[in-house]
């Protein structure tokens, strides 16, 4: 099988890679590198440095599975210029789509975000709810959802709507609840909560690249949008949780951020999908790097830090 994989060598593309090629496929991966690139060499995998709104049509040559990743990712990049948000993160997704349908590419898989929905006050949010985008961001993911949908009665369509993604990749992201808080710990014996009360959900990052794979297997049976995220949890147990491993002092201030919400993927497990891996396990894996030497605390595992330094000035 060849998979296609845009945005491959970000945080989930750098664990999701490997799992490809272990399993035998042939691997293109294309990548601006904003952040770098942390694939190893295989005789299998292609990585090419380029713009996922300049995909030509030979990338796309003898492709059986597109696994869409290219995003500028969280809301706070993606205000930082809402064109390039919107041109990488919904026209390239349309002009994809169409280019993958002409070149006859069966299976289309999408990440999207739980972020599409909006805030909710529902104790439950099921994929049927209605979508109330809040931000940049959670605009162009809704947008290119809606845009994939209406290829679905040529090629298979499979639209991942993750949590927060947590745990541990070779291009780490520091930005994200579980790990930025285990790393304040780490180095500053301190953490600050902002708020604390918002209940977010979580998937450990071999789960949401194990789900692309089941995506693969199960293209014949599967398609549509699914939730994918299984531990909803406040900001303020996450924080109790990472005390638990590593002694530190918990601060809490006001939130500016009002999105508190639980994501119900039930759909995604009765498809047969199941999480092997929690929060806590993303805490020790976390912990355990930085003892290592591993892991630092570096400005570019920062996404909006990075970009405002390096790539938007």
């Amino acid at each position: 099988m060849q998979v296609l994989v845009t945005g491959g060598c970000g945080y989930k593309g750098t664990v999701l890679v490997p799992k490809l090629l272990d399993r035998g496929y042939d691997v293109t991966v294309i990548d601006t590198m904003w952040f770098g690139n942390y694939l190893k060499a295989n005789e299998n995998l292609k990585v090419i440095k380029g713009d996922i709104r300049d995909v030509g049509n030979a990338l796309l040559d003898n492709v059986d599975t597109i696994i869409h990743l290219s995003s500028v990712a969280n809301d706070p990049c993606g205000d930082l210029d809402p064109k390039l948000t919107w041109e990488i993160s919904a026209l390239a997704t349309m002009q994809l789509a169409d280019k993958a349908v002409r070149k006859g590419i069966k299976n289309f898989i999408y990440a999207s975000s739980g972020s599409v929905y909006g805030i909710k006050g529902e104790d439950q949010v099921t994929e049927d709810l209605e979508l109330k985008p809040i931000s940049e961001y959670n605009k162009t993911k809704m947008i290119a959802e809606r845009v994939l949908l209406s290829y679905s009665d040529k090629m298979n369509i499979q639209i991942i709507r993750p949590a927060t993604v947590c745990g541990y990749s070779p291009r780490m992201r520091l930005d994200v609840s579980v790990n930025m808080l285990t790393m304040q710990a780490l180095t500053k014996g301190e953490i600050t909560v902002f708020g604390g009360q918002q209940v977010r959900p979580n998937i450990h990052i071999d789960d949401i690249t194990d789900l692309y794979l089941f995506m693969i297997d199960k293209q014949d049976t599967v398609s549509g949008i699914y939730n994918a995220g299984f531990e909803n949890i406040s900001i303020m147990e996450i924080a109790e949780r990472v005390t638990k491993l590593v002694p530190a002092k918990i601060s809490v201030t006001t939130s500016t951020d009002p999105r508190s919400y639980r994501v119900n993927s039930d759909k995604l497990l009765k498809a047969g999908f199941s999480p092997r891996k929690t929060v806590n396990d993303a805490i020790g894996e976390i912990v355990d790097k930085y003892k290592e030497g591993i892991l630092n605390d570096e400005d570019f595992y920062y996404n909006l830090k990075w970009m405002k330094k390096e790539i938007i000035r």
